[in-house]
């Protein structure tokens, strides 16, 4: 009798319990609802829409015009600006990846070491972050006159006699650009680093001490390995940065000088706004959108697959 009785007590604990857990999961389901609905709304709908949109015809005010996936072929085909916009995110990303995590992480690996000041060179680095970029590109522009600008000035007060149009010469103009825009945006990735370095454990660098490793050893073999999960961000965030590029490069040469400085997000903003071919701008949105999950999801995956 009482083991019968002790099991029907277990099997009503037992169910207790699932419908707890089972409550619980619904309670989070709930919680997760509201923040559902705005992705979905704002982020996965757009999204589709823009692809709907893509394979048609249309200045954003007449009918549209279905045409399959001619949008797709006469960019890859037959535009050459397109192409040119494709190259220049290409070396933009390049560079990015290159020399502004070359540059924050020489920053950071300065500033995380302790001396006087050190607090206010990490403000005056971060600094130009803060800034907006049309006022970054105002900014660049006038350094960059051939005039009266800085680096004109500079060569000048040195004794030299070279002189560029650094943002008119098609050959300059793309790299002169991407200047401005590492030294606008170099502090949030040295920040990011600077965390980074926070979790480098002092006894695996003591014990690499110890053990005779120099200064350059020490940061291979034991700094970079404790910033794989920094390195893993920086990089996500640079590659997406790099091609959603577009106020530095609207605010100082809108593209030019003859498309030289065009870019994927300001060649579709030409096509949508400036061409009225919403649905040619559209196509050249969702390219993008494309190159980034192809280029970000694996890199993502193959970084944390060990993990």
């Amino acid at each position: 009798m009482n083991t019968s009785r002790n099991t029907d007590m277990m099997i009503e604990t037992k169910g207790k319990i699932m419908k707890q857990k089972t409550q619980l999961k619904m309670n989070n389901y709930v919680f997760l609802l509201p923040a559902a609905i705005i992705y979905l709304s704002t982020i996965v709908g757009p999204l589709f829409y823009s692809y709907y949109i893509s394979f048609f015809k249309w200045n954003g005010i007449s009918a549209k015009k279905f045409i399959g996936f001619q949008n797709y072929i006469q960019l890859f085909s037959a535009d050459h600006i397109f192409k040119t916009a494709l190259i220049n995110n290409s070396i933009w990303i390049v560079l990015t990846l290159v020399i502004t995590t070359i540059v924050a992480l020489g920053l950071a690996l300065i500033l995380n070491k302790s001396f006087p000041g050190r607090t206010i060179f990490r403000g005056l680095f971060y600094f130009p972050c803060v800034i907006a970029l049309i006022a970054v590109s105002i900014i660049w522009r006038w350094m960059y006159n051939p005039t009266i600008g800085f680096f004109n000035a500079f060569f000048k007060l040195i004794g030299s006699s070279y002189s560029q149009d650094w943002i008119s010469n098609p050959e300059t103009s793309l790299y002169a650009v991407f200047v401005a825009s590492v030294w606008n945006g170099v502090g949030q990735t040295m920040i990011l680093f600077l965390a980074g370095l926070q979790t480098v454990s002092k006894d695996s660098l003591e014990a690499a001490t110890i053990d005779g490793a120099n200064a350059l050893k020490k940061f291979i073999y034991v700094t970079i390995p404790y910033l794989r999960e920094t390195f893993i961000i920086v990089f996500a965030t640079l590659i997406i940065s790099a091609m959603k590029v577009f106020d530095i490069i609207q605010g100082l040469t809108a593209g030019g000088p003859n498309n030289a400085t065009q870019m994927l997000p300001t060649y579709m903003y030409y096509q949508t706004f400036q061409y009225n071919n919403v649905g040619k701008g559209t196509t050249i949105s969702c390219i993008m959108v494309l190159f980034m999950l192809i280029v970000i999801v694996p890199y993502i995956g193959f970084t944390t697959k060990n993990k």
